[in-house]
């Protein structure tokens, strides 16, 4: 078994080389190898486990949540905070309606059976989201909307999936109990979340006398604590998760920059992981019978119920109609509605495996069909700005200490500015010192002499009150190109 991991590791490493080329979603890739290494096709692995599987993959998300939430400023947050709410609750509902009547109404299933698949559907998902809107520069106002909302519209998804399964097994309900319950996973895991990352913000700077190791075994813990606290407060642990890391991110803790490097680690190997685990659950000899409910289902959310959520839900907002059409297309569906098509399988109510292999179906041609082809859209609707020059060594200001200095980096863009100038020529704050230059990926020791060059990246050390100030010095010494 370790050997027939091991090698799985290896190819998805491999592989994502081939899907950095041709701008695949490594996601796509990930439910390739666990199709793959399934039962179905090499048959290395068999996996059936329904229940296993929901339990593995909440507890992937926690950290996919936590890592998405940590990336977020707040700044970004509180200005989509209303229509990203609206999307959360009410355009989660009315993708779930749309769908089931349309559904109901094509398939001729029960309309109870068409709402319980359209309300597992209902919801976009954050490892989806994240995995493939941050990998592209793209208008921040659409994509954080997006970006939130996709963390943010579990609980109902999660309420309403949970309600119409109790209804189709027959077991007494309360619509009032149902409603009260759904306010309180997303007050709860809002709150709870907000408390857990104000105290893990407190408590590491509490802890920063220790050696490194321990501040990310203490953040791991801190993750886990976010989901499990909210969870046994029969809270969402996944708003509770996101909106720790929301607040840790935003706040002044030791070794920011190395803690937000092992988050989005932990992130990237729950998403793979979970992805992986969900292919091998699936198996594509059932396709045959499904294929055409899984088109429709698709088609159905993706061209109708998801915009129909988001033009309602947005109609009070300033954003415009480009705008839009770019939400409507990036609600991708991913591993949440995947996780939640288990739950008919848990209760034993999808022995043949049609809800959840429709479910898998539509949801791969989401992630194909939108997740490959968002940035087109983007370019297409005028919403994507230039990838900024990125450095492949980069430096950290690390002290557990507390200062008013950042490390940071500033990019002299060669499509943007033209000319030269000397380091000795610049003008700068006091305290401020230009540490390293990077120039095509060569690291240059600077000193007075040494010239900046368009194309160039600076690290430098500076008050954190005077980033902009020195930003801007370095830049007005270049020409821009017209």
């Amino acid at each position: 078994m370790l050997l027939i991991v091991s090698l799985l590791i290896l190819f998805v490493v491999f592989i994502a080389l081939v899907s950095r080329r041709l701008n695949v979603p490594l996601i796509i890739i990930a439910l390739a190898i666990g199709i793959i290494f399934g039962s179905d096709v090499t048959g290395l692995i068999y996996f059936d486990n329904a229940v296993l599987t929901q339990k593995l993959a909440n507890i992937a998300l926690v950290f996919i949540l936590f890592a998405g939430g940590f990336g977020t400023k707040g700044s970004t947050f509180n200005s989509v905070v209303k229509p990203t709410m609206l999307l959360a609750t009410i355009g989660v509902l009315l993708t779930s309606s749309v769908t089931a009547v349309i559904f109901y109404y094509v398939t001729g299933w029960s309309f109870l059976k068409s709402f319980l698949i359209s309300s597992i559907i209902s919801s976009t998902d954050a490892a989806a989201v994240f995995s493939i809107l941050r990998t592209r520069s793209i208008n921040r106002n659409v994509t954080s909307i997006t970006e939130v909302e996709s963390a943010a519209n579990d609980p109902m998804a999660i309420v309403s999936t949970t309600f119409i399964l109790q209804l189709v097994i027959g077991s007494g309900i309360s619509t009032y109990s149902s409603f009260f319950l759904f306010i309180w996973q997303l007050l709860g895991g809002v709150g709870i979340g907000i408390a857990v990352g104000f105290a893990g913000a407190f408590l590491f700077n509490k802890i920063k006398e220790l050696d490194v190791g321990y501040f990310y075994l203490f953040l791991i813990g801190i993750i886990l604590l976010s989901f499990g606290l909210a969870d046994v407060c029969k809270a969402s642990g996944m708003l509770s998760a996101f909106f720790a890391g929301l607040v840790m991110g935003n706040r002044q803790i030791p070794y920011r920059n190395g803690i937000s490097s092992f988050s989005g680690i932990l992130s990237f190997i729950a998403n793979v992981g979970i992805f992986i685990m969900l292919g091998l659950l699936v198996f594509p000899r059932n396709f045959s019978d499904i294929w055409i409910w899984g088109i429709l289902l698709f088609l159905i959310v993706t061209f109708v119920s998801r915009p129909v959520a988001v033009f309602i839900c947005t109609i009070l907002t300033k954003l415009s109609f480009k705008e839009k059409i770019f939400l409507s297309w990036s609600g991708i569906r991913g591993a949440v509605p995947i996780v939640l098509a288990t739950y008919p399988l848990a209760a034993g109510i999808d022995g043949n495996h049609q809800i959840f292999n429709i479910v898998f179906f539509a949801v791969t041609l989401s992630v194909i069909f939108q997740g490959t082809t968002i940035g087109k859209l983007a370019d297409i609707l005028k919403l994507s700005s230039k990838n900024a020059v990125k450095s492949k060594q980069t430096m950290e200001l690390v002290t557990v200490h507390d200062t008013d200095y950042e490390l940071i980096e500033i990019s002299v863009d060669p499509d943007t500015y033209t000319g030269h100038c000397m380091i000795s020529d610049l003008v700068l704050p006091v305290g401020t010192t230009i540490t390293m230059i990077n120039r095509h990926n060569t690291i240059i020791a600077p000193s007075g002499k040494t010239l900046i060059l368009p194309g160039d990246i600076l690290s430098v050390l500076v008050e954190r009150k005077k980033i902009q100030e020195v930003t801007l010095s370095i830049l007005d010494k270049f020409s821009k190109i017209i």
